[in-house]
């Protein structure tokens, strides 16, 4: 039987070039996926998509109004009922700052990079918990990057947003543990996606890192997907407030 198998499940930030989008396994699983979307242009983006596996919900949340997480939530408890698992796949940065040095990043572009790529995390966790603790548990999965520990060329606001969202996991993991919701992120190494679009110098961030990572390879969406499994499942029932390195062994790297 599968490990999914009548899981109900909320999957944001997914469009078909994104790290998400590996995670419809979910429903190849046997879950039960409500999506959503933030505007016209993902609209367009994620219906065909959610029509593909059949998604149970799809409807608008705007990240940045709480108004609006409230009533996705409210939508996602009158279909679904009750929540097992929460999909964060969301980061932001202008793409000015992902251009120029990190010393330039202006108080608004710092905001806004903080606020999407990170706030939006505690936001949707925190309109999750009903739905969970209704279910006795839960777990909840985000996106990380190796720019977090380390300093990368022109990831500049972005890795200072993924080393606040890594924190946050761990303090989210603390204040859930007892409610039985585990809170993970996953590391993932460079992957095309619409994200990874705005980063200068991406192509040479895939080259070196198929050169430098143990595995002399990029990984795959569907290898991130793969080990969110885990962790969202019973196989990770064991696992909280970790941060998951799913890259071919690029962090494990001197030189």
């Amino acid at each position: 039987m599968s490990s999914m198998k009548g899981k109900k499940a909320l999957v944001v930030g997914l469009n078909e070039r994104s790290i998400a989008w590996g995670w419809l396994r979910l429903a190849e699983e046997g879950a039960e996926i409500a999506l959503t979307y933030q505007g016209k242009v993902l609209e367009k983006r994620v219906r065909p998509l959610a029509e593909s596996i059949g998604a149970a919900l799809v409807t608008p949340c705007d990240l940045t109004d709480d108004a609006a997480i409230d009533a996705a939530f409210a939508k996602v408890g009158e279909t679904l009922g009750a929540l097992d698992v929460l999909v964060h796949s969301v980061a932001f940065a202008r793409r000015e700052d992902l251009l120029g040095d990190f010393v330039t990043t202006d108080r608004e572009g710092f905001r806004l990079a903080l606020d999407i790529s990170v706030y939006t995390l505690v936001a949707l966790t925190r309109g999750a918990l009903p739905l969970m603790d209704g279910r006795g548990g839960g777990s909840i999965v985000t996106m990380s990057y190796y720019g977090a520990e380390k300093a990368l060329p022109h990831y500049n606001v972005m890795g200072v947003a993924k080393a606040a969202l890594e924190a946050a996991v761990r303090y989210l993991a603390q204040d859930l543990g007892p409610r039985g919701i585990r809170v993970n992120a996953i590391s993932a190494g460079p992957i095309k996606t619409l994200a990874a679009a705005g980063i200068s110098g991406f192509r040479d961030m895939l080259h070196h890192h198929e050169e430098k990572a143990l595995l002399k390879r990029n990984v795959t969406a569907d290898e991130v997907a793969a080990a969110a499994l885990a962790l969202l499942g019973p196989l990770g029932s064991g696992i909280t407030g970790e941060v998951l390195h799913v890259d071919a062994g690029y962090h494990a790297v001197g030189m």
